[in-house]
């Protein structure tokens, strides 16, 4: 009788333990994921800051000479100029190369909006390193990112804040950190490969995924087009990069990101500046990324090719960049404020 009674005491405690077991494994496992996911971001944190430091240039300047105070890009809307340079140990040029693209980034705080302008390399442009005209991509052989600053904000008259002088090599390799970018690949063409062997890189025509060296063959080539189409397709890869580098599936590919980058970017943004810019990618919709070219045409005196500025779109590029930043009143806006007014005069008069 006693064995009968005490078997079902038995079934009852033993799925009492099941149902407890249970309950602590729906609590653990969670727990235990939230807690290798938590000290994956905070490793990936410490590299950001580590990679950031390490690469952390100043560049002597307490703020642009074009501001009245040094910014704070928590607060304020701010410029970055984005440098793209190819040097490479078997050409023998770190530190004196040309910029073969130049980005300028304005970042409106309370828009949370970004206006991307690319600048040709070969825009014919005033270099105050030197004090005469010549190529825009010159600027940086002559005297690194500071002569390079120094012409941009010459020729646009707005502070460049920050800059971010990366090697091709970076781009290579994030690209490959993130698995590839799908990109329209416009027509077909052989490219050298950042090693400079030529013909190496082949792609044709239409939408496809592309690895670090044809995504970077991509943004170089300028062989079937011009100099403007190759600073749309940059920012296009840039924006393609970015989209794919802040997506889900790319969450666990960030400590590669990071690696990638770390030895082949100098920049005067600290760790902390450079965290603040986080709330454009998070601020709860997509980020509104304007892009912008320069205007001009073809030049060619003595046998030397430029790209000659269009003055009247240069004026208003200038503009445009001005009333972003707010260091100008958006004249639209303090139009359609006297329209208002006039039209609340006209309707008390009647």
């Amino acid at each position: 009788m006693s064995k009968n009674e005490s078997s079902p005491s038995r079934l009852v405690k033993q799925t009492k333990k099941r149902k407890l077991r249970k309950r602590i494994y729906f609590i653990l496992i969670p727990f235990l994921i939230a807690f290798i996911g938590f000290g994956y971001f905070i490793s990936l944190y410490i590299k950001a800051e580590s990679t950031v430091s390490d690469s952390y240039e100043d560049d002597g300047r307490e703020k642009s000479d074009l501001r009245d105070s040094k910014v704070d890009p928590t607060e304020d809307n701010v410029s970055i100029l984005i440098i793209g340079v190819d040097e490479n140990n078997h050409r023998d040029n770190a530190g004196d190369s040309r910029s073969d693209a130049l980005l300028l980034a304005t970042l409106n705080k309370k828009d949370k909006s970004v206006k991307l302008l690319s600048i040709p390399r070969d825009s014919k442009v005033f270099i105050p390193e030197v004090g005469y005209e010549d190529k825009i991509t010159h600027a940086h052989a002559f005297g690194g990112p500071q002569a390079t600053i120094e012409t941009v904000e010459n020729l646009l008259d707005i502070p460049v804040d920050y800059f971010v002088k990366l090697n091709f090599h970076a781009f290579v390799d994030v690209v490959n950190a993130i698995d590839g970018i799908t990109v329209d690949v416009p027509y077909e063409f052989w490219e050298s490969d950042s090693n400079d062997k030529k013909n190496s890189i082949h792609l044709l025509p239409g939408e496809q995924l592309l690895d670090g060296e044809e995504a970077l063959a991509l943004a170089r080539t300028r062989k079937l087009d011009n100099d403007i189409e190759r600073g749309k397709r940059q920012m296009d890869i840039i924006k393609s990069v970015a989209k794919k580098a802040t997506s889900v599936s790319s969450v666990m590919k960030l400590d590669d990101v990071i690696e990638a980058v770390g030895d082949n970017m100098t920049t005067n943004l600290s760790f902390n500046e450079m965290k603040s810019f986080l709330s454009y990618a998070t601020s709860g919709s997509n980020l509104d990324i304007d892009s912008m070219t320069l205007e001009g045409h073809d030049h060619q005196p003595a046998n030397v090719y430029y790209w000659q500025l269009d003055e009247l779109a240069l004026n208003e590029t200038k503009q445009t960049l001005q009333t972003h930043l707010e260091i100008i009143e958006d004249k639209d806006a303090n139009t359609g404020s006297v329209n208002a007014l006039q039209n609340e005069s006209e309707s008390d008069s009647y």
